[in-house]
């Protein structure tokens, strides 16, 4: 829902000089918590490429990853106008930039060059891999970081296919990640006046996120067992086949295997031995995900939904994407409202997820041309 409200980050200032949707995510993100987000773009970003509805460049991506910015265009190659630039920068809390290191030498956009203008800036340099590390300058995208973080071997040896998650996990974790190293590190700067240069590697940041649960039996030296998280990486594990539709059911603890089944009138099961001890044994895991799947047709997604709530059974009704607009918990949490965009018509925009009591976030502008707010903004600099 759109607002004129401001949030905590009101009167922060943020240059966003980054493409397609690590960046930009992340910039977006400060921007509905309140900061004054200005997109500093070339006619060459390619989240700006691809299907659109009515204008040129206002494609899906673009409208979900950049409202809440006003857009200038720069050529930076252009030395008048790089100069501009830097006099943004030199106005600006935050920059958060994706170009290559050598990109922002050769323009006297590296850290160092600004730092010099500005000390108090937070710099938030994301990129493929660590700035040392002898894969520094290689293009990364999220199909090579999810391999290079292990990812794709964990897809390998659950599903025994090495797919790539269907979504751009490494740009989204990537894009949390450097909105809460920005707030961290304004935090210290509003501590000690002290700006610094964050750095962001996707691979190194996805590597740590998936490591979390799998890195198991090698958390310790020597190993104590393989990688891998026992549950995830169990064969089958899957959403089920109700009587009409697809949803998650998860039990996790031997009653709740014993309700479940029950309700699924095998009591054979619920008396098995396996689901009446003190805890479930994981070398169990592929038995009871095969039993689960068999039994889920028993009853309808709505009939288990009223079961699991019974007896707090974690389910899910599997939420059909296309429909989600429908969904009566989307809808009341203002998740996907379809606004007016001034050039694109009604739209469905993205709600803000994190809710604050004092100082909620906002959405403010939707995504804009490209370019559309040169004139205004470069007129504040005067």
């Amino acid at each position: 829902m759109m607002t004129n409200s401001t949030g905590p980050l009101d009167g922060v200032r943020v240059i966003d000089l980054s493409t397609v949707v690590m960046g930009p995510y992340a910039a977006q993100i400060l921007g509905d918590l309140g900061a004054d987000v200005i997109k500093i773009e070339s006619p060459a970003d390619t989240v700006r490429v691809g299907s659109y509805r009515t204008t040129p460049g206002m494609t899906p991506l673009n409208l979900n990853v950049n409202r809440n910015k006003r857009s200038v265009a720069l050529n930076l190659k252009d030395e008048t106008e790089r100069e501009q630039a830097l006099k943004l920068i030199d106005t600006a809390d935050v920059l958060i930039t994706n170009m290559r290191p050598g990109a922002l030498s050769r323009l006297g956009l590296n850290y160092a060059d600004v730092a010099q203008r500005n000390p108090r800036l937070v710099y938030a340099h994301a990129q493929g891999f660590r700035g040392d590390s002898a894969q520094a300058g290689n293009a990364a995208y999220d199909e090579t970081v999810q391999a290079s973080s292990g990812l794709v071997d964990v897809a390998n040896r659950a599903l025994g296919e090495p797919v790539y998650l269907p979504t751009i996990i490494g740009d989204k974790v990537s894009s949390l990640t450097i909105a809460y190293s920005v707030l961290a590190a304004l935090v210290h700067r509003d501590k000690t006046g002290e700006g610094q240069q964050i750095e962001i590697p996707m691979t190194d940041t996805l590597l740590a996120f998936n490591l979390v649960e799998h890195l198991a039996g090698h958390t310790y030296e020597p190993a104590e067992g393989p990688t891998g998280f026992a549950l995830s990486m169990t064969k089958g594990h899957a959403a089920v086949r109700t009587k009409d539709g697809l949803a998650c059911v998860i039990p996790y603890n031997p009653k709740n295997f014993r309700d479940f089944f029950a309700a699924a009138e095998r009591p054979d099961l619920a008396e098995d031995p396996r689901v009446n001890g003190d805890a479930i044994d994981r070398v169990d895991n592929e038995w009871l995900t095969e039993q689960i799947a068999a039994c889920a047709p028993a009853l309808t997604t709505d009939e288990w939904a009223e079961v699991c709530a019974k007896h707090s059974i974690p389910m899910a009704p599997v939420l059909e994407l296309d429909r989600a607009h429908e969904d009566p918990y989307v809808r009341e949490g203002h998740l996907l409202d379809t606004v007016e965009h001034p050039s694109e018509g009604a739209i469905r925009t993205v709600g803000i997820p994190v809710k604050f009591s004092a100082t909620p976030g906002s959405i403010r502008r939707l995504a804009p041309l490209a370019g559309q707010d040169t004139a205004e903004v470069l007129a504040e600099l005067v």
